[in-house]
């Protein structure tokens, strides 16, 4: 398994471009060497999970907002929907953003992978009616969605 033979500190800038937060990529690192790579997907997301609040908040930190410029690779194939949307939809996304920021604290996080910029500017509008208990689940299970994708990116090289 590709994975399994990097180096560590390879293994450990790989597992960073999966997901940010440091207590998710030290376990998963603890971890290895995985017996395949279903077995690294389920731990991930067992990992994932069993973190708190603020684990899941330092993996949205590391994220750029949508439709926000970015040199990371993976994350601007991500959000190739925003590139061909109109003015004002980007413009809405920025401001809607803001408010979302403002709400709950944390940027928008949604798994962007196949989403156009409108369909991402109305999910954010409907969660901005969310509760905040509510709605750190529903990020945290996009951060995940998200992680997943790049773990399989990452082991199919």
């Amino acid at each position: 398994m590709y994975f399994n033979g990097l180096p560590e500190r390879d293994a450990r800038a790989a597992l960073q471009r999966c997901c940010g937060a440091r207590r998710w990529v030290d376990e998963m690192l603890a971890a290895r060497p995985f017996a395949s790579d279903a077995v690294l997907l389920a731990h991930a997301a067992r990992v994932w999970w069993a973190l708190g609040r603020e684990d899941w908040l330092e993996a949205f930190a590391r994220h750029p907002r949508i439709g926000e410029r970015t040199a990371e690779q993976w994350s601007r194939r991500e959000q190739a929907g925003v590139d061909t949307a109109p003015a004002a939809t980007r413009a809405a996304l920025a401001r809607e953003n803001l408010a979302y920021t403002e709400r709950f604290g944390y940027l928008f996080l949604t798994c962007a992978t196949g989403k156009t910029a409108g369909e991402m500017l109305g999910e954010l509008r409907r969660r901005l009616a969310h509760d905040p208990a509510t709605e750190l689940r529903i990020a945290a299970g996009e951060q995940a969605k998200i992680t997943r994708l790049r773990l399989e990116k990452l082991v199919s090289p």
